[in-house]
């Protein structure tokens, strides 16, 4: 449980269902169609940055997502950002719908936004941030929204070098941060000791970042079905702060 209302305990599941009711009366209110379902007319146009329309094809799948946040990765990465799918038409275009192509578990680090880690617009990703990417009953159900509701083909676990609350963990630290310690302390004990202290750091972001993405489908029933109908992909990856560029790790 994580919710409550006037004294009532909600679960993820009522949490979820919920968020889907909400987002289908948006829908309806607008005359927009739920996702999953077929419109009576023609795909409508969606508006790029630059103004001009181009027909919404149909959903990439998560080989196609991933290409396209690898792309994206690469733009931002070597300077190049586009910053696409910003403009006012595309914002008008979501009032009434999302189809956002990810859903990505990121930290709550300020270093590592991941609508400008992936050169990504309005509407693209649907982003869940916890220090360490640390999994509770919200983070889990955000995911299941995206994966229930939203229908995304891809989850990304994304961590990053030098990350705060790993550190934390590595070196043992309690206090403020004693739960997102007690979290990620399974990934530090299982992670091969390094006489190096940034590799071992790294080795242990890394080791976290699948221990969080195999927990997610072992967590959540309706992620599993999902990934074994392939109906959604879930990865772990790295976030490199010096070159900005995402690694995969599974």
């Amino acid at each position: 449980m994580f919710s409550s209302i006037r004294g009532r305990a909600f679960s993820r599941r009522d949490v979820i269902g919920l968020m889907g009711v909400a987002a289908a009366g948006a829908l309806a209110s607008c005359g927009a169609d739920p996702p999953g379902k077929s419109a009576a007319n023609p795909a409508r146009a969606e508006p790029s940055t630059g103004g001009s329309r181009r027909a919404a094809g149909p959903r990439p799948d998560a080989d196609d997502a991933w290409r396209r946040l690898v792309a994206g990765n690469e733009r931002f990465a070597d300077g190049q950002a586009t910053h696409p799918r910003q403009a006012a038409a595309r914002r008008r275009s979501l009032v009434g719908q999302q189809r956002p192509i990810a859903c990505v578990l990121g930290c709550v680090d300020s270093r590592v936004p991941p609508e400008l880690v992936f050169d990504q617009g309005l509407g693209d990703l649907l982003i869940a941030r916890t220090a360490g990417q640390v999994l509770d009953e919200a983070v889990i159900g955000s995911a299941e929204y995206g994966v229930a509701h939203l229908g995304v083909p891809l989850v990304v676990v994304l961590g990053h070098a030098n990350c705060g609350a790993v550190t934390a963990a590595v070196e043992a630290v309690r206090g403020d941060v004693a739960a997102v310690v007690q979290a990620i302390e399974p990934a530090v004990r299982a992670t091969r000791v390094d006489d190096d202290p940034k590799v071992y750091l790294a080795a242990c972001v890394a080791e976290q970042a699948r221990r969080v993405a195999t927990g997610l489908v072992e967590r959540s029933a309706l992620i599993s079905d999902a990934v074994e109908r392939e109906q959604t992909t879930v990865v772990a990856a790295m976030y490199d702060l010096r070159s900005g560029r995402v690694r995969r790790l599974t």
